[in-house]
């Protein structure tokens, strides 16, 4: 797939904001600094797309934007993000989870994990989540350019172990660096063959 064009559409807080159901969307979520932003901008080849902040979790509402006019990325707002009252994250995380479970649209959820550490049990929990409320998804591990190929290999076993208490079968995994352009090309075809099969 060739990504022509790709403009924000709105912002949404709330499932009735959010926009008509009418193309397959794709959203994307992870951890705070995952480098959920730069991946976007990447995947859409448009530099500054999605906002790249230094501070962690500044997303905090659902971004809906428009790719070549046939299916919707969504920016979905960092699990643990900080510096946000405990109500303000129980209310967006409840946000959160209602989006997925009941868009009606909804293709598929790409989980970014930094490949730089070992499993983080956040994402471990959300991942189950997933998983149990039967809810398609691809894990995208970032950021590859930061750790060598034996510890980038090891923590992405360990992951696919840890899942295996509450998980059959091996997860999509693909990986990524944006700053190296490296994985775009393999989650754009995934996306593209989703559509298709639709």
């Amino acid at each position: 797939m060739k990504v022509t064009s790709a403009k924000f559409i709105k912002s949404a807080v709330a499932l009735d904001q959010c926009p008509s159901a009418e193309l397959p969307e794709f959203a994307f979520i992870g951890r705070s600094n995952v480098g959920k932003s730069s991946l976007i901008n990447l995947l859409t080849n448009k530099d500054g797309l999605a906002r790249v902040s230094k501070t962690p979790g500044r997303t905090r509402e659902l971004n809906f934007f428009k790719i070549n006019d046939n299916w919707s990325l969504v920016d979905l707002p960092g699990y643990g993000f900080a510096k946000v009252s405990k109500d303000q994250r129980e209310k967006f995380n409840e946000f959160v989870s209602e989006y997925i479970l009941e868009r009606e649209n909804l293709c598929g959820t790409f989980v970014l994990i930094d490949s730089r550490h070992t499993p983080q049990k956040i994402d471990l929990q959300f991942v189950q989540w997933l998983i149990e409320a039967g809810i398609p998804f691809a894990l995208v591990f970032t950021k590859i350019d930061k750790i060598k190929a034996t510890p980038l290999n090891k923590h992405i076993a360990l992951f696919k172990e840890a899942m295996k208490e509450w998980s059959n079968g091996e997860p999509i995994i693909f990986k990524s660096s944006a700053s190296k352009r490296l994985g775009y090309k393999e989650l754009l075809g995934f996306i593209e063959e989703a559509i298709q099969s639709q």
